[in-house]
């Protein structure tokens, strides 16, 4: 199989994946995996996700859970944006994101990490 964006990274010609400050992948690596064909295939580097309550994160609020919410919403309300969803789901040990809010009364921690600036915080 061929794979033309891989090459195309390997020659220089497309540069390397970056994300943005705000990715909950900023900072990982593109790793290669040398095929048995000969074919060198890029990956991104396994994420672990933190656990619940570790030092990495800030509480800047709690939120309830009320019935047809959705995690991007609550993410743009008290975080700024609802692409950073992805830190209620780790600062609550989400495996299944939309577990979060399927029960209504759930209390969610509403984090950022520390050194990730927050955004706008609503009351």
């Amino acid at each position: 199989m061929n794979y033309p964006l891989a090459a195309m990274i390997n020659l220089g010609v497309v540069p390397p994946v970056t994300f943005p400050t705000d990715s909950r992948y900023y900072g990982y690596s593109v790793l290669q995996y040398a095929a048995p064909n000969g074919l060198s295939i890029p990956y991104l580097a396994r994420r672990i996700v933190p656990q619940p309550g570790a030092p990495n994160f800030a509480t800047i609020n709690q939120y309830t859970v009320q019935k047809d919410d959705r995690l991007d919403l609550i993410a743009a309300k008290y975080l700024g944006d609802p692409l950073m969803a992805w830190l209620i789901y780790d600062a609550n040990g989400a495996i299944k994101p939309y577990d979060l809010v399927a029960t209504p009364g759930r209390v969610l921690a509403i984090t950022t990490p520390q050194g990730v600036p927050g955004g706008v915080i609503a009351r």
